[in-house]
């Protein structure tokens, strides 16, 4: 900000002649500036400056410079990463920054856990070979709201999820049925968890089995062996949940579902996916019939 910008934003604030001594300037080069047409590149700057702001309410407050670059660059909008992040700054914009959470899952010594077959290959050439799964909390008013997600590795979509009060089997197991109405995978799909006592247990091995899906579980306590399902809640978390807690239950509920369904699913961009959504990936990925 220049000296003549400064003494325009703070007119109603200060005096002319201080400001005009202060600022080493003198009342009639101000008047000579104000009587400028403003500079191309600054009405630009204002132009831009409009629709990040535009892109930064759309997505509630969640996006930070990749993603709003990323949106910019979608709409025909040629910019820097560094234009971008200025101008967000001059704005008081910002992504939501991640937090820490604690896991929910627990092993069950009375089964014993699958094989590691995904061993952190998480880079996945076709839908539905790899699904990952895991389960989390959300704070209400009312108590914690559990949800348990499946996502397909390929494209991250979130083919499949279930909230509930408890963390029993039946929560996970509600999602992995989402998850097989909806894509009817071919057997041989890998299925990938923690060793969490949800999914180890008789009722989920089975579910899997049923399908000839096959089951791989990562290491005990080691988060990166599921890094994928991990970075999602931790996602979800940040942009729903930073500095909120839903008053109720179906509040949660609600939100999630808007989340996962509309916004994650459908329009946030994954960096991982060159920074477009799931479904778009899916679809430009999905092979054309001769």
């Amino acid at each position: 900000m220049t000296a003549f910008e400064f003494i325009e934003t703070h007119r109603g604030k200060f005096r002319l002649d201080v400001m005009c001594r202060m600022l080493g300037v003198t009342k009639s080069g101000y008047f000579t500036w104000r009587g400028r047409p403003i500079s191309t590149r600054k009405t630009k700057d204002a132009e831009l400056k409009d629709e990040i702001e535009r892109i930064h309410a759309r997505s509630r407050g969640r996006y930070g410079v990749p993603r709003v670059h990323a949106e910019l660059r979608a709409a025909g909008t040629a910019c820097s990463r560094r234009r971008v992040a200025r101008l967000m700054r001059e704005a008081g914009l910002q992504g939501k920054v991640r937090k820490r959470y604690k896991a929910t899952t627990q092993a069950d010594p009375a089964h014993p856990p699958a094989e590691d077959l995904v061993r952190r290959n998480f880079e996945v050439t076709a839908p539905n070979t790899v699904w990952a799964s895991d389960m989390s909390y959300l704070p209400t008013k009312e108590g914690w709201l559990y949800l348990a997600v499946v996502l397909d590795l390929h494209s991250r979509l979130v083919v499949g999820w279930s909230m509930g009060e408890r963390l029993t089997t039946d929560l996970p197991l509600a999602a992995l049925k989402m998850g097989f109405d909806q894509r009817r995978p071919p057997p041989g799909l890998i299925h990938h968890s923690d060793r969490g006592s949800q999914y180890t247990s008789s009722a989920y091995r089975g579910a899997l089995e049923a399908q000839g899906a096959l089951a791989s579980m990562g290491k005990k306590g080691d988060c990166f062996d599921n890094a994928v399902v991990e970075s999602f809640f931790s996602t979800l978390k940040r942009e729903l949940l930073l500095d909120h807690v839903f008053h109720t239950r179906q509040e949660g509920r609600s939100q999630v579902f808007e989340y996962v369904e509309m916004f994650y699913n459908r329009q946030r961009r994954h960096s991982f996916l060159g920074y477009r959504s799931p479904v778009e990936f899916e679809r430009i990925r999905e092979p054309v019939a001769a």
